[in-house]
């Protein structure tokens, strides 16, 4: 494997990812206080002097030194300065070029408000060059109860940086006691796809799809990311990967951001089953081998994944519909 390229196993782009944490139903309560090592994390010292910089923490093999940094919220930082090593490859830029196009890639992933809050879906194809290399890739993660990432562009960067983005996340919460908010959670993601710009510039692209409720309002809400870590907000819905136009088409055109769940998964996957059939890149339903997209609904309860059974009879109905026009 050459140095810096990801590793991508065979098993990971379709194995499940850890089940998110236990879903809170009560938005009113507060953060739970983090408990470490018997003390509160407002009572335990912090090993940074106040107001002192980054740099004059004690350096691993020095005295004092802890892989734990409790005075920063960011993970990233944390892991940077504590074990650079461990830091992904794709984040320090490392990688020999011309491997562009020979990685397996990940295509159409989408979102849409719905009344109650909003959907993340994604097909289940990966691409190399013009090997389809993966059917059942997966590219919808929860990056915290009540957020959420799809991921299109070179796999396995982009499977690293939804794990690497979760982490973030929640070391951010045990640190401060309390959630991020939307918008800093976005923010936070923007950074981390512009570490990856030195291999976006050769090709090995990635483009993450960002949703989740706000806390504040209980509404969903939509980002999107350019290669170089620009951050949009979309409206209503939005699209990215090779499908994408496709798809937005659909949505631009049926999209309803008042309509119920049932109605704004049945359109999800309606605009993933027209990507699919515009995009070789992008899979369609399998009906023989029960693959079907991943659907994930955030509302103010938190994330919650579709069953395989509830999507089957959403895509079951899109075929009859289609057959009956045909």
């Amino acid at each position: 494997m050459p140095q810096g390229v990801v590793a991508v196993e065979g098993d990971d782009l379709h194995q499940p990812p850890p089940p998110p944490g236990p879903v809170s139903r009560n938005l009113d309560r507060p953060p739970p206080r983090v408990q470490a090592a018997g003390a509160t994390l407002a009572t335990r010292p912090a090993t940074r002097p106040p107001g002192g910089p980054v740099n004059d923490l004690p350096l691993p093999g020095q005295p004092g030194w802890t892989a734990f940094d409790p005075s920063s919220s960011s993970f990233f930082e944390t892991l940077r300065r504590s074990a650079p090593d461990a830091v992904p490859g794709a984040f320090r830029g490392e990688v020999p070029s011309g491997f562009a196009g020979s990685v397996p890639e990940g295509t159409t992933v989408l979102a849409l408000v719905y009344e109650g809050g909003v959907i993340i879906a994604g097909d289940r194809r990966a691409t190399a060059g013009n090997l389809i290399s993966k059917k059942d890739m997966r590219k919808v993660f929860p990056a915290d109860r009540y957020s959420a990432i799809a991921i299109s562009g070179v796999a396995g960067t982009a499977m690293e940086l939804a794990k690497v983005f979760a982490l973030e996340l929640e070391h951010y919460e045990k640190v401060e006691g309390e959630h991020l908010s939307l918008e800093g959670k976005a923010n936070k993601l923007a950074l981390m796809v512009r570490a990856n710009l030195p291999l976006a510039m050769q090709g090995l692209i990635v483009v993450p799809l960002f949703a989740g409720v706000d806390l504040r309002t209980g509404a969903g809400r939509i980002f999107e990311y350019d290669p170089t870590g620009g951050r949009y907000l979309a409206r209503d819905y939005a699209a990215t990967g090779s499908g994408s136009m496709t798809a937005r088409s659909v949505l631009k055109r049926e999209h309803d951001p008042e309509s119920d769940l049932p109605t704004a998964v049945r359109l999800a996957v309606d605009a993933l089953f027209d990507a699919a059939e515009e995009d070789s890149a992008t899979g369609g339903p399998d009906l023989v081998r029960r693959i079907y997209p991943i659907v994930a609904v955030i509302d103010s309860e938190g994330y919650d994944e579709l069953a395989d059974e509830t999507v089957r009879e959403h895509v079951e109905a899109v075929v009859e519909r289609r057959s009956a026009q045909a």
